[in-house]
Parts: structure tokens; sequence; C-alpha cells
């Protein structure tokens, strides 16, 4: 039987395991490299980041908010201030259970549902770091309640902060503005570096208009904690910088005549200083209390201010479009006189109404039985409609608008406040454009005496009046007068933007006219110079609300009060160094000399007066 024996082979072997050592070695260098490399990346390219990592386990970075800049009227009274308060705000990252938290916070303080619907709404959009008010502007007894069971609520505190008040409520509100909570949409748009901390910003008005300003710069704390994550210590700080403090043009007494004046009627009073184009008063009424939006006005409230018939929070003054009735017949018989169509001396014969050729149509003057031989000084001083029935169909609707347009009939003035409207100065094209229709000569009688199709803002009566006192010269209206930093100051305004050419000849016959409708023994405004030793010049308007019928009969007294006219007037002061220009519109008010006129007066002798006494 045949055996078979193993023969060793030891340098087989030999190789083998020297083999196995090579790879062993070679696999250990792999890893010591790789270690190595490790550690190099741990200690040189990677060490900004891990210490930051390491830092942030004792260390959390929180905004520090700057100062909203301050909004001050043209004598320096706060408009717009920073007031401290008292605000329960939550971390919801240092919170276990927030749900369970909210509930015991809303049992305690009675916290309404609205107000934890915000604050979610709130949370979502800021980081889980951040600190996001519940309540603000606790009251002391409120604070005292949350400070007996404080170590229950880890990642809530009260905090005190400086929140946005408005400390003449309605009578600024639509000027100044207000500002609010950022909502969605802001959030999405917003530099978030620029709004770190900060839960508010300018909705409307001044607030909103020169935000960037007003904001400031956000700074920081470096802060270390606890393990409760609890502040222990500051480690660093970046302060911030407070946003810029605006000096309005504005002037709250005069503000305030104004409105007070308006009384019964809804309605804007708008007055510009005429060599600066600085606006005096920007009232519209009714107006609103814009403090309850600084912290979440409730969905109650502010249903009631949107369903309210008196709008109060429209904003007339700037946004207000109403027909200017005979308010435009100084600019329009100006236009007359420039264009050469007629001249001041032309007479005509006013029987109360006036017909197109070959139309049996009468388009009727206020006055039934009519004003009789007429010529310019007459039509503006009586507001003889006949007269700029006439005058228009001379003129045409194009050279109406043309002439109209240089005045910022029909476009915006440019005030430094955003929502300006356009307003509406017809044409052929206008027509066209928007209606698909041909242009009627019977609508261009109408435009004559400001109603029709023509729709003027308070705003663009007053800087229509300003140019026209100013000889032409335009200048754009402005509500800031200066903005003030720590490092500058900023004036704004005051220079003449461009330059209507018009015949001084021509201009002052118009003015002339306007003098007559105060002081003429036969104008419509005449009761207002009963009280003063200057002269103003000035235009009554009535606008109607609806159109009445051929043969009907407008009857104050039979209609209801929302179916009345408007009543408007325009004005500046004093005739020969005019320093303020006026327009007034009190909505239903029936008539411009009686109702609007008295108004107009009482801001004209206010201002006046003020710079009598502020004279050495």
């Amino acid at each position: 039987m045949d055996r078979k024996f193993a023969i060793k082979d030891p340098l087989a072997e030999s190789r083998l395991f020297l083999s196995r050592i090579v790879a062993a070695f070679i696999l250990i260098l792999f890893l010591i490299a790789g270690l190595v490399l490790r550690l190099v990346y741990l200690q040189v390219v990677g060490h900004e980041h891990y210490a930051t990592l390491s830092k942030d386990n004792r260390i959390k970075i929180s905004p520090l908010p700057p100062t909203r800049g301050v909004i001050y009227d043209r004598k320096g009274r706060m408009l717009a201030e920073n007031v401290p308060t008292y605000s329960l705000e939550l971390i919801p990252e240092q919170i276990e259970n927030l749900d369970d938290t909210l509930g015991r916070l809303q049992k305690l303080l009675d916290i309404s549902e609205e107000k934890i619907d915000l604050f979610q709404k709130q949370r979502k959009r800021n980081k889980s770091f951040t600190s996001t008010p519940l309540l603000q502007n606790l009251s002391d007894e409120d604070v005292a309640k949350f400070a007996v069971v404080r170590p229950y609520f880890p990642g809530v505190d009260v905090y005190a902060r400086l929140v946005r008040h408005y400390p003449y409520d309605d009578l600024a509100a639509h000027v100044v503005g207000y500002v609010g909570r950022i909502n969605e949409q802001e959030m999405k748009t917003l530099p978030l570096a620029k709004y770190r901390g900060t839960n508010h910003i300018g909705k409307t008005g001044i607030e909103k208009t020169y935000e960037e300003h007003l904001l400031g710069t956000a700074g920081y704390e470096e802060i270390e904690t606890n393990a409760q994550a609890r502040a222990v210590n500051t480690v660093a700080t970046v302060e911030p910088v407070s946003g810029s403090n605006i000096y309005l043009t504005l002037d709250i007494d005069l503000q305030k005549i104004a409105y007070d004046a308006l009384s019964e009627y809804n309605g804007a009073a708008v007055a510009i200083e005429i060599k600066t184009g600085g606006v005096l008063v920007f009232a519209s009424r009714p107006g609103f209390d814009p403090n309850p939006f600084v912290s979440g006005i409730s969905g109650k409230e502010y249903k009631a201010l949107q369903d309210s018939p008196d709008q109060p929070l429209y904003n007339r003054a700037l946004r207000g479009q109403y027909p200017p009735g005979s308010t435009v017949k100084p600019f329009l018989a100006l236009a007359g006189l420039e264009y050469g169509v007629t001249e001041f001396n032309h007479r005509l014969f006013c029987p109360g109404y006036y017909k197109l050729p070959n139309v049996d149509h009468k388009y009727r003057d206020w006055k039934k039985g009519g004003h009789g031989m007429v010529d310019m000084n007459d039509a503006i001083t009586q507001s003889c409609d006949v007269y700029f029935y006439d005058l228009a169909l001379a003129l045409g609707i194009d050279k109406m608008h043309a002439f109209m347009d240089k005045f910022s009939f029909g476009r915006k003035t440019g005030i430094d406040l955003v929502g300006e409207v356009d307003g509406l100065m017809p044409s052929k094209d206008w027509k066209k454009h928007y209606r698909s229709q041909a242009w009627f000569p019977g609508e261009t009688l109408i435009t004559g005496i400001g109603q029709g199709y023509t729709q003027a803002t308070p705003l663009q009566l007053a800087h229509a009046t300003a140019t026209l006192a100013n000889y032409g010269k335009v200048i754009t209206p402005h509500l800031v007068h200066s903005i003030i930093s720590a490092d500058y100051a900023d004036l704004i305004g005051g220079k003449a933007d461009a330059l209507i050419p018009l015949k001084a000849q021509n201009v002052e016959n118009i003015i002339k006219a306007m003098t007559n409708v105060v002081h003429g023994s036969r104008g419509t405004a005449g009761r207002l110079a009963k009280a003063i030793t200057y002269q103003i010049a000035g235009k009554t308007g009535t606008a109607q609300v609806f159109t009445i019928k051929q043969e009907e009969k407008y009857n104050e007294d039979a209609i209801d009060f929302k179916m009345r006219d408007h009543a408007l007037f325009i004005a500046f002061a004093p005739v020969h160094d005019p320093q303020i220009a006026v327009a007034i519109i009190a909505e239903h008010g029936g008539h411009g000399g009686s109702v609007a006129a008295p108004i107009a007066g009482e801001i004209i002798d206010a201002y006046l007066n003020q710079k009598k006494d502020a004279q050495p």
C-alpha cells in the first residue's frame, strides 16, 4: 500500500509570512496616515468650525435690536416715540413641551386664543433659538404673577423692551403711520441680518416710507450659559446703532386745528408752505388710533375699522379722489389766457344755462336765473358755470388736459409718502384707451367745471394752488424736513423742481379774481374776509355726488346726508406775499363758501399768527 508524504517548503512559507507582514505594515501605515490627516484637518483646516461648535455648547449669540428713530413735528414735538415696557417672551428650543407651557401661561395671565395664534405664527417665522414675544405691555401685576412661578417655566422670561407709541393717537395717524409685526410675506423679502432681534416694521405713512432710516443697525451679545441654558456671563458685545431721528414739516398745532374744524364732516385738509413745499397740515378725518397695531390689533377691533362706513383707515388727503368742482376754474381761466383763446375782459351773457349748437340739452348754471353779463373776473368771483362751459369748448379737452397736467392734475405730486394716487384729468386718448369710446363735446363742458371724469386729491389741489401762488414755480411737496443721525444731518426739499412758463400778467389777473372771491362784494367766500386784516386769494367749489336729471331741482334738505354735494375750497395767503396754500374737502358739506372756506380760514389765520409771534 502506497503512502503519500507532505513535503514542507520553508521558502514558500517564509515568502507568505513576509508578504503578510508587509501587507499588515502597509495597512498600519495607511491607518496612521489617515489618523494624521484627520488630526491635521481637525487641528488646522477645521479648527475654526469645531471651535465654534464647541463654543456654542456654552456660548449663545443674542441679537440686540436697535432703538428705532424718533419722529418729531417741525417744532420738536414727538409724534412717534419709544416707551419702556415689559414683554413676556419664549425661546422655543429651550422648552420641552411648548403646548403645555403655553397652556399654563394662558391660565396664569389670562391670554386670549388670538394672542396664542399670533405667537405661533411669529414663532414659525423665527429660528427656534430666537426669543419670540407672547405678550407685550405687561402690567406690574402680570410681571409679579410670573416672577413667582418663573423657575417652573424654563425658556420663558420677562424682558424690558422699548415699544413704539404714538402720543397724538388719531390726529397724525395717516401721516406718521404705524409699525406692526413682520408678516410672512415680508419675511420672504427682508434681509434677515438687518432685522435680527426686530419683530416690527413700518407699515404705513412716514414709518414705512423712511423705514431704512428709522430702523438702525442691529448688534449682538455673546452670552455664556450654564447646563440649563441660563445666562451666566456676557463674553462680548457689539452695540446696535440707533435709527435716525426724523423731523417733519408738519405742525401738530395746525393739524389739530384742521382736524377739529372738520368736526362733523369726513374729509381732508392739506396746507403747504409755498416757498419751501413743506407740508404743514395733512389731516384726514376720521382717523384711527395706531397704537393697537404695534402689539397686534385684535381681529374684532380691526374688523370694526374695516367695516366702518366712515372708512377711518382711508387716507383721504393722499388717496381720496373727488370731483374738484369749481376749484379748477382759476386754472382753466389761466389756460384760456395762456393759449390766447380768450381775454380777461371778454364778456358773455349767462342766462342760467348753456346749450351746444343744434343740441336741445341745457347745461345748467348753479344760479337758476343766471349771472347776466360777466367777464373772467366776474366768472371766477361768482363761480359762473356758463362762462366756463363756453371757455372749455373753446379750449378743447386736449388743451385742457395738457395745461392742467403741468399743475399735477391727473398725476402724482411726488410727495415723500407711499400710496399716493394719480387722480384723473381726462383726455380723448384716455377715454379711447380705458373706455374704448369716443369723446363727446358735452363731456368737455362738464370737465370745464370740474365734474364728469375729473378726479383730484386734496394734496393735488393744495399743490396746484401753491404752484399758482408761486407764479409757476413747481416745488415738490414733502413731509420730512430733516433726517438726523449720529454722524450726519440731511435737509430735504425747498428748491424749485420745475418752472411752468406763464405770463406774469395772466397770473396776476387770476390772483386778482381769486382775491375778489373772498374780498369782493359778490364773492362766494365773502364771509371769510370779515375777521381778517390781510388778503386771501381763494376759490370755492361744490362737487356733485350724483347726477341731477334735466328737469329736476337739487333740494339739499330733501335728500339723504350721504347724497349731498361735497364742499371744497382752495386758497393762499397773504396775497402780496404768499406763504401758505390750503385745500379743504368736507364730504357732503354742501357749500364751499359756508363750510370749507371757514376751515381754511382758521388754518391760515393760525399759521400767520404763529409767524407774527415768532418775529423778534
